[in-house]
């Protein structure tokens, strides 16, 4: 019996050994299929996911009327639509103006939109030490907001922040030993997209149309705040308008993802962007297919996408320090695995594939994994935490923009700090993160040419194709080595209760 568990044990080590030089051949040799292609012309494209597109501008319109009815009711003149008599059952015959709040969103718009510029203007040269900032300073900053709000007898959002201090602490403990390669991956995507000044100049519009949309959602929820409804029936309608605008953010950071990932892919392909193979008027095709064949994806994926990448985020952070504990092993093993087939189907990955080939988003998504895992590229998406650490720098300019917003409403009205302030939160992530998608678009876009036909990054960076190449390499070995770890384990497990019944 020890023989044969040694040939097999032998057997598996020279197997797992084979896996890894065959998907590293494969990564290296993949030439032919999707890398082999440019941008598809404009003739093999059709409408996808027409029903979602229509659901969200249908959305878009339904919301922004009920906005500027609810803006112009409290607007120089209380009740001017008469709608209170519609609310008699939560009144509190409140009295309050639009316009005293609608400044306070001003003022968070303002300061989201300035950092959201400054970062982009920065993007070339100090973008990587605003990240590391971000990482290492949004602990402190979300400890600092608990105490104040503590302070300020908020004892609810001070609960709150103490334990967000706290999750945020404990995930940047668990990928510490990540972050030089996500620093590494995060540079280059600096240095693509500074490259790239077209895309850069998208960005800002797209941060300027935004601001338009946010003076009407802020001219609505200002009317909110204002009106002589109770907490809790403002709360309700803070919400859901909080969602509809969570949506619509998210819809145009996925626009303007398609339309950078285009353009990356583009330059990846054709080597360079001064190359006179570089197709013309490039950027104008991929916002064109953007904003209309492949809206439809957009709007349906964004749904998905960012909830269950801020999941999955959390419990493979939480996964990688559990350590010998079985049962709580066993807890986390079933959200995992739950997580990556719901990843499976949502993934920011499916944007590239929509990008350059117009597929519908279940079918890009699906395409994508498939692709990432067939050739192993997946390990070196497990280990990066690029996405994170974006988002980290988001959250902190959303929470910038809240604490001014909030700090000017305790000022004046300290019963409707919260309200204000979390709104004004999501107002400033909304646009900060406009201005971060570019990069993450960036990664996106490099690790799936990096899968399609690897020798795209070498061409465009030698060295930086030695460096992912190198950690491909050592995170399927140590893949390999866990499921050998695994298999012996259960090969112990066995001969031991062998061993007992006889």
């Amino acid at each position: 019996m020890a023989d044969s568990g040694s040939a097999s044990s032998s057997s598996f080590d020279s197997a797992s050994i084979a896996t890894v030089d065959q998907v590293q051949n494969a990564v290296r040799g993949r030439m032919s299929g999707v890398g082999g292609q440019a941008l598809s012309d404009e003739s093999s494209r059709s409408w996808r996911d027409v029903f979602w597109s229509f659901v969200f501008i249908i959305h878009l319109i339904s919301v922004g009327f009920v906005l500027v009815v609810l803006g112009l009711n409290r607007f120089k003149k209380s009740n001017r639509l008469q709608i209170d008599k519609y609310t008699n059952t939560i009144m509190e015959n409140r009295v309050g103006l639009t316009e005293d709040y609608w400044p306070l969103y001003a003022l968070a718009g303002g300061v989201g939109s300035l950092l959201g510029w400054t970062w982009l203007f920065l993007l070339g040269s100090f973008a990587n030490h605003v990240m590391k900032i971000s990482v290492h300073i949004l602990t402190t900053y979300l400890a600092v907001i608990s105490v104040l709000c503590f302070w300020g007898q908020l004892f609810f959002w001070g609960v709150a922040f103490s334990i967000g201090a706290g999750l945020q602490f404990l995930y940047v403990i668990s990928v510490i030993d990540r972050l030089p390669f996500t620093l590494l991956v995060l540079q280059k995507a600096v240095k693509m997209v500074s490259g790239l000044p077209e895309v850069i100049r998208v960005a800002y519009a797209f941060m300027i149309l935004m601001l338009l949309c946010m003076g009407v959602w802020s001219f609505g929820v200002a009317g909110i705040v204002a009106s002589s409804m109770g907490d809790g029936g403002r709360w309700w309608l803070l919400v859901v308008f909080s969602i509809s605008l969570f949506w619509a953010g998210v819809v145009f950071c996925n626009t303007l993802h398609v339309i950078v990932s285009g353009m990356v892919f583009l330059v990846l392909f054709h080597g360079g962007r001064e190359s006179s193979s570089m197709p013309s008027k490039s950027l104008m095709k991929a916002s064109r297919y953007a904003v209309t064949t492949s809206f439809g994806s957009i709007c349906y994926g964004s749904l998905f996408t960012a909830p269950i990448r801020t999941l999955r985020w959390e419990i493979r952070g939480i996964r990688s320090k559990i350590g010998q504990n079985e049962c709580l092993l066993c807890c986390v093993d079933f959200l995992f695995h739950l997580v990556e087939t719901l990843v499976r189907f949502f993934n920011k990955y499916a944007y590239v594939q929509i990008a350059v080939y117009g597929k519908s988003f279940n079918r890009s998504a699906r395409d994508a994994w498939e692709l990432l895992q067939s050739t192993g590229v997946e390990a070196l998406v497990a280990y990066d935490c690029s996405g994170a650490v974006l988002l980290m720098s988001t959250i902190m300019g959303g929470l910038t923009a809240g604490t001014c917003s909030g700090i000017w409403t305790w000022i004046k009205w300290k019963d409707k700090v919260s309200m204000v302030a979390c709104t004004a939160t999501l107002m400033g992530m909304v646009l900060v993160g406009l201005a971060i998608v570019v990069v993450e678009s960036a990664v996106t876009s490099i690790y799936i040419c990096y899968a399609e036909d690897p020798l795209l990054i070498q061409k465009w960076d030698a060295e930086f194709f030695n460096q992912i190449s190198e950690m491909l390499h050592q995170r399927l070995q140590h893949r390999s080595a866990r499921a050998r770890e695994v298999l012996t384990g259960n090969r112990f497990d066995s001969r031991r209760e062998d061993l007992e019944q006889a």
